[in-house]
């Protein structure tokens, strides 16, 4: 009788702590919780919060940045000498743009002192801008060209690829041609020397070729006034033939893509319902 009774109070004990602990398990689970948060189980079995609600007013997406909207608006910046990184980024951003919607107009923005530094030395290979000049011509969009800054050597030449009738400059902008530029050659044998000095020829020629193509020169009057720094201000390259208009007023037109309006960027960020 006494182990019947000390077994039935084991089992009551058992049955009392079982009930307590569910007890203090569904107080657990009812626990009060700020507003946004909810309560989750661990794998210890102890109730923890995570944050579900106070972030909901960030955006699910990052906000738009400087350069994604100059995208969105199809302008192409290059607003530095023109060097491998930059040839990479100018032409995957009008190949993306011909992607995006061919045919629809790209506005290409220049402020650049070309394949050299602005002391003259040399930072970049011709062919990087001659790279950029291809896939000019590979789009099918028409690409307006305007020098809000300086566009010398290899910038130039871009600048005067542009679109016939879609070539401009700011009125204090400065263009300037010169003639392909030799990288120091080093400690090389005389043979190396008179090969790269053929290949400088070669890439002097193609940039005459490309200029007499779209300014209408011959190439012998481009190769006369090329032998030294040939500065153009807006009135002179207009004359020149290397821009079509010079942009005076301040409300600049047709050299800007549509750009989405704030509501639009807000409601693709999610920062707001859409």
């Amino acid at each position: 009788g006494m182990g019947m009774g000390a077994r039935g109070e084991v089992g009551c004990c058992a049955r009392c702590g079982s009930a307590a602990g569910e007890t203090r398990e569904s107080e657990r689970e009812d626990l009060w919780v700020p507003p946004g948060l909810s309560s989750v189980r661990a794998s210890s079995g102890a109730a923890s919060s995570v944050a579900t609600g106070y972030d909901d007013h960030r955006a699910k997406t990052p906000p738009p940045d400087l350069p994604s909207i100059l995208l969105d608006a199809r302008i192409v910046w290059l607003g530095m000498p023109i060097v491998s990184a930059v040839s990479e980024l100018i032409i995957a951003q009008l190949l993306y743009l011909q992607y995006k919607e061919p045919g629809k107009d790209i506005y290409f923005y220049i402020n650049s002192t070309g394949t050299c530094q602005a002391d003259g030395s040399v930072v970049g290979l011709e062919t990087e801008a001659t790279a950029i000049y291809d896939t000019m011509n590979y789009v099918q969009s028409d690409i307006a060209t305007i020098d809000v800054g300086v566009a010398i050597g290899q910038a130039c030449v871009l600048l005067s690829a542009g679109t016939k009738g879609k070539r401009a400059m700011l009125p204090h902008a400065t263009a300037m041609l010169h003639q392909p530029r030799v990288q120091a050659t080093g400690s090389r044998q005389a043979i190396e020397l008179a090969i790269r000095s053929r290949e400088v020829q070669s890439e002097r020629d193609d940039m005459l070729g490309i200029l007499s193509r779209h300014t209408g020169h011959d190439v012998d009057k481009l190769r006369e006034d090329t032998q030294r720094p040939f500065y153009m201000q807006p009135a002179d390259a207009l004359e020149y033939g290397v821009i079509d208009t010079i942009v005076e007023s301040k409300r600049v037109e047709n050299l800007i893509g549509d750009v989405k309006k704030a509501k639009q960027w807000d409601a693709e960020a999610g920062l707001v319902s859409k």
